[in-house]
């Protein structure tokens, strides 16, 4: 069986990061494994406490997990500093880790900024240019970017600039837009590729890039190239999000166990 490390944070109420990334390892038939970087009490009206975990205790995981059942790929979600982040590359390196998918979780949906300059610079300079994919929303590519992304066009040149300067494969998301979640693939030679999709009519969202991240992780680890890896997570994300799940009195989790219902 293959593995999948997810390196993030945990949701106390299930529906993103860790949680959210162990159900879709497992409905993919695969192992999941864990390294996580900071606890949190969340549901889905909001977060109302993080507790980090110490980067020197990051690292033990990651040797943990590495020295006995080696994953075939890794996971990264939202790191919140730059210890952490300097742990987490410098363990990926230490261990020879591939199929890197980065969520460079930065900006929250209402636009306000989650981890600090510093945190930002260790995710550009460090970790980023050690992944496989990058899989950045439009915010966060216009941080990563430094520009304005107001439509496809301007997506798919931030794509193509980050993969030629980070030297990465890099899928915006455009699942922001009211009609449609089109996103755009940079790959590292060149070539862009669009996954186009009619947005779901649904609020329960929470989750979402956690979700696809760790779906692309899955099909790297299966040996699928990148563009079909993402093409597979984009479908798989789709049904999740059709299933309807309605749980919560805010934005409700997926349904990650869509495919395997009675």
């Amino acid at each position: 069986m293959k593995a999948v490390v997810s390196i993030a944070g945990s949701d106390s109420s299930g529906g993103a990061g860790i949680q959210a990334d162990i159900k879709t390892i497992a409905a993919h038939h695969l192992f999941a494994e864990t390294v996580i970087t900071a606890l949190t009490a969340q549901n889905t009206l909001g977060v109302t406490g993080v507790h980090e975990v110490p980067a020197a205790f990051v690292s033990e995981q990651i040797d943990a997990v590495f020295s006995d059942i080696r994953p075939d790929a890794v996971k990264v979600g939202m790191v919140s500093s730059a210890e952490i982040i300097r742990a987490i590359a410098g363990g990926l390196d230490k261990w020879h880790a591939e199929n890197i998918v980065v969520d460079p979780v930065m900006v929250a949906t209402s636009g306000a900024r989650l981890i600090g300059e510093d945190a930002v610079s260790a995710l550009i300079e460090e970790l980023l240019p050690r992944a496989s994919v990058i899989t950045p929303n439009i915010p966060e590519a216009q941080v990563l970017c430094g520009c304005e992304l107001s439509d496809e066009e301007s997506c798919e040149r931030a794509a193509v600039s980050l993969a030629r300067s980070l030297g990465v494969n890099v899928l915006v998301k455009g699942g922001h837009g009211a009609h449609d979640a089109n996103d755009v693939l940079a790959t590292c030679s060149g070539e862009t590729h669009w996954f186009r999709h009619e947005a779901i009519p649904t609020s329960n969202t929470h989750g979402t890039g956690c979700t696809l991240s760790s779906a692309i992780a899955c099909g790297l680890a299966c040996g699928l190239s990148v563009p079909d890896a993402v093409a597979a997570a984009k479908e798989y994300l789709t049904g999740a999000l059709s299933a309807g799940l309605d749980l919560g009195k805010g934005s409700g989790p997926l349904d990650h166990m869509w495919q395997n219902a009675w």
